[in-house]
């Protein structure tokens, strides 16, 4: 996925664990919870690559635990 700055974009990639209906974007984990900046690093990546939709799943848990992540900025005309 093409990576962008000030709207202009970058000769870098972001490759996702997974992308759903070239839509929502999955970060796959396998930690004992969630910690901060894991939220954090999911809501640059959407912001980098300009979509709307972030799930940040954990497996590392005995239940699956999971989190959505909205990118507020989006702008679906870029």
């Amino acid at each position: 996925m093409t990576i962008y700055y000030d709207g202009e974009p970058l000769r870098k990639y972001y490759i996702a664990d997974f992308v759903c209906y070239d839509a929502v974007v999955i970060e796959i984990k396998s930690t004992n919870n969630f910690a901060k900046h894991q939220y954090e690093q999911t809501g640059n990546y959407l912001r980098a690559i300009n979509h709307r939709l972030g799930l940040l799943v954990n497996f590392g848990t005995p239940s699956l635990t999971y989190k959505r992540i909205i990118n507020s900025n989006h702008s679906p005309s870029s």
